[in-house]
């Protein structure tokens, strides 16, 4: 397997949020990186520059100026981010080895990072500050070309198997109400994490939940409404419908669904952006927090 080792400065400034300006002036006045050069003259720079960065820019952000920052070896700079983590004042450490753990690959760096967080908070804390987090930071490393399609499968499959692990964990609860909530992803729409989360928190809450999965022909939710009286139907468009095809979908959904019983759906995803609905059994969310957070 073929593994980023080589980053563009460009990069750096992706997968830390540190400007590249500001990198070339770090590098310049306080000689905190030592690039290579191409043969066009062009800095590029190694895991342990990655690595350097994601650290400098964590306590940079906590308080420390950088000029303080130079002044310490590696191991002086671990010391102050454990510091950090130890007093709950961050979860930057983590979600930084999270994302090494995707851009190289490792399993073990994953898992391990994992087993320290679930040591001490729970599962929710975890997906909510860490995991959607990174999640939405994917999609824009790869539109940067900053990571391939390959990175975002990788880190995907071991965020949905924590999902899946957790919701074997839960103990069977008696249900709180007579709704049965029924999640479902479009055709063609087959990111599920976002989805499946949202399963393990009605499940967590006593609720009954339905999960179907992705490539769900609209005909196909019919056969629920036969065997369940009060349904709420839950979905997130990420890349499809399409943001022009947004309103003859939902229109689609509320003539054959929706209408027969006035049931209501919840749509989360960022093919909602701008999209006004003109029902009010649709109701949109901007982000899995805020949703989940009202179930």
């Amino acid at each position: 397997m073929s593994i980023k080792t080589v980053f563009s400065i460009k990069d750096l400034e992706n997968l830390s949020g540190v400007k590249a300006h500001t990198i070339r002036i770090w590098e310049k006045r306080y000689n905190l990186f030592q690039p290579q050069r191409t043969d066009t003259n062009i800095r590029v720079y190694g895991n342990d520059e990655l690595q350097k960065i994601l650290n400098i820019a964590l306590l940079n952000n906590n308080g420390w100026k950088v000029s303080k920052i130079a002044e310490l070896d590696e191991s002086a700079i671990q010391e102050e981010i454990k510091k950090l983590l130890i007093a709950g004042n961050t979860y930057e450490e983590v979600y930084n080895d999270f994302k090494l753990a995707m851009l190289n690959f490792d399993k073990k760096l994953f898992d391990a990072t994992y087993a320290k967080l679930i040591a001490e908070v729970s599962f929710k804390e975890i997906f909510v500050n860490v995991f959607a987090r990174l999640l939405k930071e994917i999609g824009i490393l790869w539109h940067s070309n900053t990571i391939k399609p390959v990175h975002e499968h990788f880190i995907s499959t071991l965020i949905s198997q924590k999902i899946l692990l957790n919701i074997e964990k839960l103990k069977v609860k008696e249900k709180t109400n007579n709704k049965t909530y029924v999640l479902f992803l479009p055709v063609n729409e087959i990111h599920q994490i976002g989805l499946l989360y949202v399963h393990y928190e009605l499940l967590s809450q006593g609720n009954e939940s339905i999960y179907l999965g992705p490539n769900v022909p609209i005909q196909n939710l019919e056969y629920l409404q036969v065997l369940h009286d009060k349904i709420e139907f839950i979905s997130y468009f990420t890349v499809e419908p399409s943001k022009e095809n947004v309103e003859a979908y939902l229109e689609d959904m509320y003539r054959n669904i929706l209408s027969k019983r006035n049931e209501q759906f919840y749509i989360l995803g960022r093919q909602l952006e701008n999209y006004k609905p003109k029902k009010k059994n649709i109701i949109l969310y901007d982000d899995l927090k805020s949703f989940v957070e009202s179930i």
